[in-house]
């Protein structure tokens, strides 16, 4: 979780690579001014006297992030269905298998949002959409999915640590390694 800071924005180059030059250079820019950005408010409005305090301070706060971030990722993914590029359903299929909705938390849902949480399975299937329309859609899409017999996953916390803890050896220690899972 320490390397991810300096991880995401290696992998992310390497899949702007693969992208209309118009989208990289956008992605770029917006990539620069969020960590500028990020830097100045640390150095004038939190007082940081020097750039490598702001830098430092920066590299731990989004380290520290990293873990919750790692552990949402995980129990909303981890033991549901994965396809093989070339075997993948339909979108819906796809999402309505492989994601499923935890139940809201104060501190991950101010960290990240709703649409990561308790609305992880609208996120997926409308990854544009903000924070309080996820909200709003859940009723409708849980009312969709269940009409077309396609699952809703939800799951509570201590049920997916159980997952995680009897099935550790399989999901991860044989699982493939990440840099096959984010392309590098």
């Amino acid at each position: 979780p320490l390397a991810v800071p300096i991880i995401t924005p290696l992998v992310a180059l390497d899949l702007l690579r693969k992208v209309e030059w118009k989208a990289a250079l956008r992605t770029l820019c917006c990539m620069f001014l969020g960590l500028y950005c990020h830097y100045w408010l640390l150095l004038h409005v939190s007082g940081f006297q020097s750039p490598w305090s702001a830098l430092l301070c920066m590299l731990l706060i989004r380290s520290l992030l990293a873990h919750p971030y790692i552990h949402v990722n995980i129990f909303q993914h981890i033991g549901l269905p994965m396809f093989a590029a070339d075997r993948k359903p339909k979108r819906i299929h796809l999402m309505s298998l492989g994601v499923l909705n935890l139940p809201r938390n104060a501190l991950l849902d101010w960290s990240f949002g709703h649409s990561l949480i308790s609305c992880h399975v609208e996120h997926h299937l409308f990854p544009s959409l903000s924070d309080n329309m996820c909200l709003k859609i859940k009723p409708i899409v849980s009312q969709y999915l269940k009409q077309k017999k396609l699952p809703y996953n939800e799951d509570t916390y201590t049920s997916r640590l159980r997952l995680f803890l009897r099935r550790y050896e399989e999901l991860m220690v044989h699982a493939p390694p990440i840099t096959e899972l984010v392309g590098i």
